[in-house]
């Protein structure tokens, strides 16, 4: 093997790893929208920063599943009574840089601790739809 033989097999190889990971990343983004219950949600997190991900309604559970990720589990998993809907307000300046084009921004208070959510109004609509259809405090197996 000359001198070019080795750099050129660990820059193949680096670039090849690259690949798989992207496609895994791809995988995984079809795999999480494809499910049904899902809509794509930026959470707000420590320091105002903005995160981008994709929520997934269960029965009794609102998770968030980090975007980028290879992870299958939620980073963060709400339960459907305790989430209580504040409101949703238009992005502010500062916000309209980190977030997608075209969202607004959900309120929630969750145990006391504020949740702030990026969606689109049609995803907005479904997650409010999706807390005003559970039975009532009392009644059913999971308030």
């Amino acid at each position: 093997m000359n001198d070019l033989g080795m750099p050129f097999i660990v820059l193949a190889g680096a670039f090849l790893l690259v690949v798989i990971a992207l496609c895994l990343f791809g995988v995984r983004r079809m795999m999480l929208r494809r499910a049904l219950g899902t809509v794509d949600a930026s959470i707000s997190t420590a320091n105002n920063r903005w995160a981008m991900g994709v929520c997934r309604y269960q029965e009794s559970d609102l998770e968030w599943v980090r975007l980028l990720s290879l992870s299958p589990l939620p980073t963060k998993t709400m339960r459907r009574s305790k989430i209580e809907l504040v409101g949703r307000r238009e992005p502010t300046e500062a916000e309209r840089v980190r977030v997608p084009p075209g969202v607004v921004i959900v309120m929630l208070s969750y145990e006391g601790r504020d949740v702030l959510l990026a969606m689109k109004f049609g995803a907005y609509a479904g997650l409010s739809s999706w807390l005003e259809a559970g039975p009532p405090i009392g009644v059913g197996t999971w308030r």
